[in-house]
């Protein structure tokens, strides 16, 4: 009888077909896998800005004024010296906002936590995402950050700090409230290891002070 095989040389050729495909397919794998991310990503924000929204209903549209928890929060307020006198981490944000239905894990972008260090807040959950307009407990208020004002006063201020940098808001659609974890390359302080770097390729999600989510493409990550 004679007995039936592939050959050596058989089995190369299919061994290395695979190795072909999956060099070939495994990129694509990542890029499906991190935009999966990057949609849970801003479903997550989507609830923080219902929670938001809710809040500022019971509070005569006034935003929280919690000072007092932007440098108490486990984490600790500026974890990494490098940086300028400024922490937008929103661990705060999570503790003020738990009783109107925020969940743990909507805090938390699993590729901040995988990209960056010292992003990270420990209180009921991780936290890991920027609130720019509330990163300093300064008394009185600074006139670029948003503690204890209505949305509408926020953009009044800015218009009238005038900051090139961010330019000048039309309205509550022009001013940016939550974001991704992103290090601005503007910032002299910043590391270069992680100058222009951001938790997503391409952009950020956002949510904007009149509370609707989006993604914002960005050439500079």
């Amino acid at each position: 009888m004679r007995r039936v095989g592939f050959t050596l040389i058989e089995l190369l050729v299919v061994i290395a077909i695979i190795a072909i495909l999956s060099a070939l397919l495994f990129p694509v794998f990542l890029q499906a896998k991190a935009a999966a991310k990057k949609t849970t990503c801003l479903s997550n924000m989507r609830q923080i800005a219902t929670s938001f929204a809710m809040y500022l209903n019971d509070s005569d549209d006034k935003m929280p004024d919690r000072r007092d928890l932007k440098t108490s929060i486990a984490g600790g307020y500026r974890p990494w010296t490098s940086w300028p006198p400024s922490d937008p981490r929103a661990g705060w944000a999570e503790v003020v906002l738990a009783p109107y239905g925020t969940k743990k894990g909507v805090w938390n972008c699993p590729m901040a936590a995988s990209k960056f260090e010292n992003t990270v807040q420990a209180t009921q959950g991780d936290v890991n995402i920027w609130m720019w307009r509330f990163d300093r407990p300064d008394d009185p208020v600074p006139i670029d950050d948003f503690w204890g004002k209505t949305p509408e006063d926020a953009v009044a201020d800015l218009q009238r700090d005038n900051d090139p940098k961010i330019g000048y808001p039309q309205g509550v659609s022009d001013v940016e409230l939550i974001t991704d974890v992103y290090f601005p390359a503007t910032i002299p302080s910043v590391p270069k290891a992680l100058k222009g770097k951001a938790s997503h390729e391409h952009g950020r999600n956002r949510v904007m002070l009149d509370l609707h989510a989006k993604w914002q493409p960005d050439p500079r990550f």
